[in-house]
């Protein structure tokens, strides 16, 4: 392995997971050694959220448990309402979910009354409630009652508490796929982040918080948020191919396609872009597909890039009515499951993830005198 491969940890393992399996050779992507498209065709996110953390997929009865415990945990309490009533409505969401979970933590932390587990369930339930309370507060002047909606799903609770209205099933479908598809990825930069906190024997919301404030750079999260300006930026999708190339010659970085692990496709990307097409057909905007289309056979042709989760998630959430400023959050949503069972894991079997680095500074030298040092800064 050349240096430039080992720059930023590209090819390193740092250690084991039995949670799942991102570009291996004949396996794809799996989750607890279930294929991801089995899951997104079968499955619904509470599902594949307990598998992840419980191990095993829920039988029938457990499920129903685990789902009503969900909407239960969903309430938050007065003081993170005040707290979020306080933070200016120009704030960043993301910065909402950190700060609001953080405080969570300090209301109910982690004891022998809120466990590792019961802690995982309550961030998969409550973080829509702290994202959403605050968007309507500042964008509608409501404070919203989360114990007025009794959704079953996640997804369906989101769009119903976001719109004030019952989401159409295709529509509650398609978000849940999307929570499915982004939950868990191995050892990417957020969930490494995760995993450093609790190796330093931390408690679960700061390894959380770390999580998003790592989701939260425009390396890793936001993608999504940036497809999406693009696609909606052409009129019509002729528009496509003379802009694309020229943004190209001019190595302006077009976010959603490529990935760091990757390097034919991103076996989550035509699932979503299925549900998309799906979508499109009821939607006034029916042109957005052919335009996202349009961008990715440019990409193809010209950088052999294909388009990744981030891609045509954008067009998914926006056909769900969706604001694009929420993009990113949703990622929280779902990867909470990821991160909490990754979590679980490191504690399982922990060892302080401490790396080493590589010294390119000056060598030795001796220490001089205030005196009788010159300035840094003189030119000779």
């Amino acid at each position: 392995m050349t240096e430039t491969e080992q720059t930023g940890l590209a090819g390193i393992i740092v250690g084991d997971t039995a949670l799942s399996t991102v570009g291996k050779a004949g396996i794809g992507l799996t989750y607890r050694g279930y294929d991801i498209h089995e899951l997104a065709a079968s499955a619904t996110f509470e599902e594949v959220a307990y598998l992840l953390i419980y191990r095993e997929l829920p039988s029938e009865s457990e499920l129903k448990t685990y789902c009503s415990r969900l909407v239960a945990l969903r309430a938050i309490p007065n003081e993170l309402k005040l707290l979020l009533e306080t933070m200016p409505g120009s704030a960043h969401p993301m910065d909402v979910l950190r700060t609001g979970i953080s405080l969570l933590g300090t209301l109910e932390p982690e004891s022998t009354k809120h466990s590792a587990y019961q802690i995982a369930d309550r961030l998969i339930a409550c973080a829509p409630s702290i994202l959403l309370y605050w968007y309507q507060f500042y964008r509608n002047n409501k404070r919203l009652d989360i114990t007025q909606y009794a959704d079953k799903t996640t997804a369906d609770f989101f769009l119903h508490a976001l719109t004030g209205k019952k989401p159409e099933q295709e529509q509650g479908r398609a978000l849940d796929v999307a929570l499915i598809l982004y939950a868990e990825h191995e050892f990417n930069a957020s969930t490494f982040a995760a995993r450093v906190t609790i190796s330093t024997g931390s408690d679960f919301y700061s390894a959380v918080v770390s999580a998003i404030g790592t989701l939260r750079g425009p390396l890793h999260g936001g993608a999504n948020e940036e497809a999406m300006r693009l696609i909606a930026s052409f009129q019509m999708p002729n528009l496509v191919e003379a802009t694309i190339k020229s943004m190209l010659v001019d190595k302006v970085k077009i976010m959603g396609f490529g990935h760091r692990v990757y390097k034919i496709s991103d076996p989550r990307s035509d699932v979503v872009k299925a549900w998309v097409e799906t979508l499109s057909k009821n939607s006034s905007e029916a042109p957005l597909f052919d335009i996202a289309q349009g961008i990715e056979k440019v990409m193809w042709r010209e950088k052999k890039l294909f388009p990744n989760l981030d891609f045509y998630s954008a067009l998914l959430f926006h056909f769900c009515d969706i604001p694009t400023l929420l993009f990113t959050p949703i990622f929280v949503m779902s990867r909470l499951s990821g991160w909490s069972a990754h979590i679980l894991e490191q504690r399982a079997h922990n060892r302080l993830i401490r790396p080493e680095a590589k010294y390119i500074g000056m060598e030795k030298r001796s220490f001089k005198s205030l005196k009788d040092r010159t300035s840094a800064t003189s030119t000779k």
